[in-house]
């Protein structure tokens, strides 16, 4: 087998997302592969969606069902111990790709020997194979051989897994997985994944589409999604610390880290929760020294953190509460701002 595809699903089923999904998935132009669904426990109709493509396309789609919900990463490792491919690939199953993107990335990794490939992806609103705005899911510096250099530009900027194909053999062999349970199990998975493979080959168009809709995960802030993306950052250190690659990225992981973990949890969370608890901000700030302590003296996070957002963070470094105060006060005064501004467009 050449090729497995890892569908996990949970309650897919309106709007026509899920069947979008697997149609473009069965009607991929590469000869040998398999599509494995994993259905997550879901409540409407998409298990019985799953089945019917099972019932039309033997031997092309299997399907995977479980009792009890395991969110995507638990989906996924269920879907890697069924996989029976060379390579291996994940897709959300509110997406889709172009007929030819699996025969594309392939042909890819057979031109240059690489074991890991990608592309770029398209942001689109409504199902369609027109390209939207196209994102570079990642860059030509870190392709190639994978170098010391190349690895860390890797960790800093992992880009989306699944818009990318991996050797199964490397995966197996290195005992890679997902961690269960989560929102964000990429943000664990991604950064670690990418530091096994040795070369690293793009194909430079967007031959995947990301759909974005009200239900996506990056469209709803809650604490609880915010401490998923706390515990993926921690899963990381741990993992890292567990498999000896620390020390030789500390810099690296140090602003991985504290990016996901505090940098853009705590402005997400400022943000988009409407009554945020001091406590939890405190929590952030805390955890994340509680790791690296002098994470502000980081060249990447000197580099690549918003001057605003690390004067917000040194404020808070000397008080949780004038930042928490402070922050409130200020976006308060923005919201009346842009209604007074809104107010005097519509006279």
């Amino acid at each position: 087998m050449q090729l497995s595809v890892i569908v996990p699903v949970y309650n897919m089923a309106a709007e026509g997302k899920l069947k979008f999904c697997m149609d473009s998935l069965v009607n991929q132009t590469v000869a040998d592969y398999e599509i494995i669904a994993v259905d997550d426990a879901s409540t409407d109709g998409s298990l019985e969606i799953l089945r019917a493509y099972e019932a039309a396309h033997p031997g092309r789609v299997r399907v995977i069902t479980y009792p009890v919900n395991r969110r995507q990463g638990g989906a996924k490792n269920e879907g890697l111990k069924a996989a029976c491919g060379e390579w291996i690939g994940f897709i959300d199953s509110d997406d889709w790709v172009t007929p030819d993107y699996y025969e594309r990335l392939l042909a890819r990794a057979e031109e240059t020997g690489a074991d890991m490939v990608g592309c770029d992806y398209s942001l689109v609103t409504e199902h369609t194979f027109t390209v939207g705005r196209v994102v570079q899911n990642n860059t030509r510096e870190q392709t190639g051989e994978l170098d010391a250099g190349k690895h860390k530009r890797l960790l800093l900027r992992p880009g989306s897994m699944v818009v990318k194909i991996y050797r199964a053999d490397v995966i197996r062999e290195n005992h890679l997985c997902f961690p269960e349970g989560i929102f964000y199990e990429d943000n664990c998975a991604g950064p670690l994944w990418s530091l096994y493979f040795n070369r690293f080959e793009r194909v430079e168009e967007p031959l995947y589409f990301y759909y974005q809709h009200e239900r996506s995960t990056v469209h709803s802030i809650t604490e609880e999604k915010c401490r998923d993306r706390m515990r993926a950052a921690a899963l990381l250190y741990e993992e890292c610390g567990k498999r000896g690659v620390l020390e030789p990225f500390y810099a690296e992981l140090e602003y991985r880290f504290v990016e996901l973990y505090y940098v853009v949890t705590l402005f997400s969370y400022m943000q988009g929760v409407e009554h945020p608890k001091l406590s939890f901000v405190r929590e952030l700030r805390e955890g994340a020294e509680e790791r690296f302590p002098a994470f502000q003296e980081n060249g990447y996070y000197r580099q690549y953190t918003g001057a605003e957002e690390q004067k917000l963070i040194g404020m808070q470094a000397v008080s949780d509460m004038k930042f928490f105060w402070y922050y409130r006060l200020k976006r308060c005064a923005r919201k009346i701002l842009t209604r007074l501004r809104r107010g005097k467009e519509a006279k």
